[in-house]
């Protein structure tokens, strides 16, 4: 299950990313759009900064803006960022101890392709696609 941090910073981006002025977008602005708390919000933006998927400046003109395209970002990278491990078991998530039963466990292959479907869901979209795919929602909807 995706936490609200992780749907949190996934709205984030998506703003910023529909925002493309190429300037700094302030914190104020990007709570008061998405109905988010200014201190949970930044303690979301500081992980993203931190690790280089947006850039932040303080001061007059400041605020957040990525550091890459939108087609750059996967959702599955957000996610990760901000979730952890997307495994849906713990034999499976990265750096595990090494399960006793893994041999015969009879289960294990089904979550492998578990995992498989939802890493491959994730990553294979990008903040471009969640874009155009509300877009297209928009203009089926006017017609």
């Amino acid at each position: 299950m995706i936490s609200t941090r992780g749907r949190y910073a996934l709205r984030v981006m998506l703003d910023l990313a529909e925002q493309n002025s190429g300037g700094f977008v302030p914190l104020s602005e990007i709570a008061q759009r998405q109905e988010i708390s200014i201190k949970y919000l930044e303690l979301i933006l500081k992980t993203l900064v931190q690790h280089g998927l947006l850039k932040g400046h303080r001061g007059k003109g400041g605020g957040y803006k990525l550091t890459r395209a939108p087609e750059d970002y996967t959702v599955g990278e957000i996610l990760e960022l901000t979730e952890g491990t997307l495994a849906s078991i713990a034999c499976l998530a990265p750096g595990a101890e090494e399960c006793p039963r893994q041999a015969h466990c009879r289960t294990l292959p089904m979550w492998r392709r578990f995992d498989a479907m939802v890493h491959d869901f994730f990553f294979g979209m990008t903040l471009r696609d969640l874009m155009d795919e509300e877009r297209q929602a928009k203009d089926s909807a006017s017609d």
